[in-house]
């Protein structure tokens, strides 16, 4: 592992796993990712109840990590992995929330959508998945079962934030935001600057097609 997120879903951490892909810092594990290992779930489910895991062995495979789970145990990961590089990504708290609350949440914490609820059907192993991550994070240590609190879930974000950048070391951390482009990541892992734009794929409509689609390969291709 060279890299390490430490920031958390909604903050522009998907596009920023296509930029590390692309800077030759791949494959890089993401939340979508979980469900791709379905001989890993019980590590995860170990992990979101505090048990000791292997973590070499969880992220085997991986030259980096962003979004949660990984994200909500950046300390663990910066300990296991002492060499790698940490980045977190950041975004105007109130965007990031009504961002969340249009995604993930519906999706992972509530599964108030409909597009959830049908997921939770028809995808192998995503009840799994969403009933460590609602233990993890949303009912969890992380929001305590308050996300729609708005002011406590900022808080909390910010808290998060925060203490990443008080532990990490200034020279090992690199802080971005969406739309900071290439350059700033580009120094912090001294690579250069593709000439190419830098990926955008954080918008909610996304969001949800990438949910159908997961949807979709689960029936096979069909409609």
């Amino acid at each position: 592992m060279r890299v390490i997120g430490a920031g958390i879903g909604r903050t522009g951490t998907l596009s920023l796993k296509a930029a590390l892909e692309r800077l030759g810092f791949g494959p890089c594990f993401h939340g979508r990712h979980v469900l791709d290992h379905p001989d890993r779930l019980a590590m995860w489910q170990d992990a979101a109840d505090g048990r000791a895991v292997d973590w070499r062995a969880l992220f085997a495979g991986y030259d980096s990590s962003m979004d949660w789970p990984g994200a909500a145990f950046w300390r663990e990961l910066a300990a296991t992995f002492p060499e790698a590089g940490v980045i977190l990504t950041v975004r105007d708290p109130q965007a990031w929330y009504d961002s969340v609350a249009r995604t993930i949440y519906p999706m992972f914490g509530a599964s108030s959508d409909p597009r959830a609820k049908e997921a939770l059907r028809v995808v192998p192993g995503l009840d799994v998945m969403t009933a460590f991550t609602r233990r993890l994070i949303w009912d969890g240590p992380f929001f305590g079962g308050r996300f729609e609190d708005r002011d406590h879930a900022i808080a909390v974000f910010e808290t998060h934030n925060a203490a990443v950048r008080a532990e990490i070391p200034p020279e090992r951390l690199l802080v971005v935001e969406p739309g900071s482009g290439w350059e700033p990541l580009c120094a912090f892992l001294g690579v250069q600057v593709p000439d190419e734009p830098f990926p955008h794929l954080n918008d909610p409509e996304k969001f949800w097609g990438r949910v159908a689609a997961r949807m979709a390969e689960a029936r096979g291709g069909g409609a």
